[in-house]
């Protein structure tokens, strides 16, 4: 049974990819922890997830590798491109420096954003934990704007809500 698994898994990972152009493609790593020669060792499961030329999200890509480097996302990037990956123009991700120098060399013409909730993340994690509802609240408003002029007129009252008596707590 386990056979027949892995020529699944194998036909799917080497699929080529013709349901392009892919316009939007989104890459992640989740870390999991595997049996490997009788011990437990952290792996790292490459994912790529595109826009297909339908309009309809798809796995474009799922690979292991033993550390989330430049390394790694450079060579699962580029196996992409040889079954097909064309026509990016956006790439969202994590911000770490091995994958965006990667999503640069492999995808030199597309655009690269960081992940809406890898920033979310990162911001709250330099706000106090009493903090962290209020300032999520607030960041969650400026993404909810429909374009960059409904942003900046969020702006003004952000900072007026952390003037004294505007409720934004001091740290």
């Amino acid at each position: 049974m386990s056979k027949h698994l892995d020529e699944q898994v194998a036909a799917f990972r080497n699929r080529p990819l013709d349901a392009g152009p892919y316009a939007f493609v989104w890459v992640d790593a989740l870390t999991q922890k595997v049996r490997e020669g009788g011990r437990i060792i952290n792996v790292h499961a490459l994912i790529a997830v595109g826009v297909n030329a339908d309009g309809h999200r798809e796995i474009l890509g799922l690979d292991v590798a033993t550390a989330e480097d430049g390394a790694g996302w450079l060579a699962f990037l580029r196996s992409l491109i040889a079954r097909g990956l064309s026509g990016v123009q956006l790439v969202i991700s994590d911000a770490h420096a091995g994958l965006v120098d990667a999503i640069g060399a492999v995808l030199p013409s597309a655009s690269w954003q960081r992940c809406r909730t890898h920033y979310a993340r990162n911001l709250l994690s330099q706000v106090p934990k009493s903090a962290q509802p209020w300032v999520a609240t607030l960041l969650r408003t400026v993404f909810e704007q429909p374009d960059t002029d409904a942003v900046q007129a969020q702006m003004p009252q952000l900072k007026r809500s952390g003037s004294d008596g505007g409720g934004m707590p001091r740290f």
